[in-house]
């Protein structure tokens, strides 16, 4: 969302609109920001029945996934794009939104961009813990491990 402000109750009709399109989580993880401690939220979350956790303050690694996409977020889009308005920030949001969600792959879901993976889950598909790929938690390595543990001493031994 972009805006100039954003409100406990425009962030609750928000979230309204993921859960019609996704189903309801069993819970929602975020930071202590002032939109996420609003009465507007806390009234939102009892009506809804939804659990929602708060991460410890300064310790964003609480919360890695939206942390990383921020991340992505601010280097790739805010860090390099002055904003002649409103509307070119909307419209350069979206823009970037798309592809990072539709075109992008990603390493928590198996290589798969964010919506594909959404759709092959399934409305209401519950994660426990960290996001795991289509079939393990996560891309299976490039090449495979040694079959006699490490043979680093052998390489030194022939590279010296």
């Amino acid at each position: 969302m972009a805006d100039t402000s954003l409100s406990g109750t425009r962030g609750s009709r928000e979230l309204d609109a993921i859960i019609d399109r996704r189903g309801k989580p069993l819970s929602v993880v975020s930071d202590n920001g002032t939109g996420f401690t609003s009465t507007a939220i806390l009234r939102w979350t009892q009506q809804t029945k939804l659990e929602w956790h708060y991460i410890a303050p300064g310790k964003p690694t609480q919360n890695a996934f939206i942390e990383s996409s921020n991340g992505w977020l601010r280097d790739e889009l805010l860090n390099e794009t002055i904003f002649s308005s409103l509307d070119h920030a909307r419209q350069a949001l979206a823009r970037w939104k798309d592809d990072y969600n539709t075109l992008r792959p990603h390493s928590g879901t198996g290589d798969l961009p964010p919506a594909l993976y959404a759709k092959l889950s399934g409305p209401g598909t519950q994660r426990d813990g960290a996001l795991r790929s289509m079939g393990a938690f996560a891309p299976r390595p490039v090449a495979p491990p040694s079959p006699m543990g490490s043979n680093a001493h052998e390489t030194l031994l022939i590279s010296g």
